[in-house]
């Protein structure tokens, strides 16, 4: 009777262990894991422009005085241009110091302005503009892209399609069929390279040309906004099948 009960308790726990464990084990998922780069050009939407006046006259008082004016109208003038909103003219440092001019004292005052332009097609009108109301020196244009999330999006789908077409040849090689992507992973090679003009800056009149000679540049300089790039990196597993 002993043995008896004790075969009935050993085939009692067999049955309860065959119950619990799995009768197989579950395949190991195939998977296959890229990274890749890509560089693409994108538009300059924005232009940068410096613009300044410089004068000359018998006191500070004076210099100061005429830069004001001649500065207010400048501000006027390149607030008129389209692409020029609310916040994109910002004034820069005032100097004022001694000059001599031969046997005679005068004091140069000057002050500058900094304008972010939304129609960089339009930075050769800004400039004219500038000049004509008495704009006595220019800096740039320069162009960069101002909207940076959209034009990263762009270079993010550009390096997915890239990983993925890595991964399509990795598949094909291993004997398997590129099935979804499983896990996305931006990486840190990331960067936008704007345009840069080394060119010389368009000019018209002189340090010392008084409001309406500079206009004489005619019509407005030709400029181009050109293109940036933009770099991004991911890294993807997708599954194989």
């Amino acid at each position: 009777m002993r043995r008896r009960s004790l075969a009935i308790v050993l085939l009692a726990a067999l049955v309860v262990a065959s119950a619990v464990m799995p009768a197989t084990a579950p395949a190991a998922e195939r998977t296959v894991s890229v990274e890749a780069t890509a560089t693409v050009k994108v538009p300059n939407d924005s232009a940068s422009v410096g613009l300044s006046v410089s004068l000359e006259r018998s006191s500070r008082g004076a210099a100061l005085r005429a830069v004001s004016r001649q500065l207010r109208d400048v501000i006027a003038a390149v607030g008129a241009i389209p692409g020029v909103g609310a916040g994109d003219i910002r004034t820069g440092r005032i100097s004022i110091h001694r000059v001599t001019r031969g046997k005679k004292t005068l004091f140069r005052a000057g002050e500058g302005i900094g304008v972010t332009l939304h129609e960089p097609a339009r930075a050769g009108d800004l400039v004219s503009a500038a000049i004509g109301a008495g704009a006595t020196g220019v800096r740039g244009p320069t162009y960069f892209v101002g909207e940076t999330e959209a034009a990263y999006a762009i270079g993010l789908a550009a390096a997915f399609e890239k990983a993925k077409a890595k991964a399509t040849t990795l598949a094909a090689q291993a004997g398997a069929i590129l099935g979804p992507a499983l896990t996305i992973s931006e990486g840190g090679n990331s960067e936008i390279v704007a345009f840069e003009d080394k060119a010389a800056s368009p000019v018209c009149g002189t340090g010392t040309s008084r409001k309406g000679t500079a206009g004489a540049c005619g019509a407005s300089p030709p400029t181009k906004p050109g293109l940036s790039t933009v770099t991004a990196t991911v890294g993807v597993v997708f599954a194989l099948q």
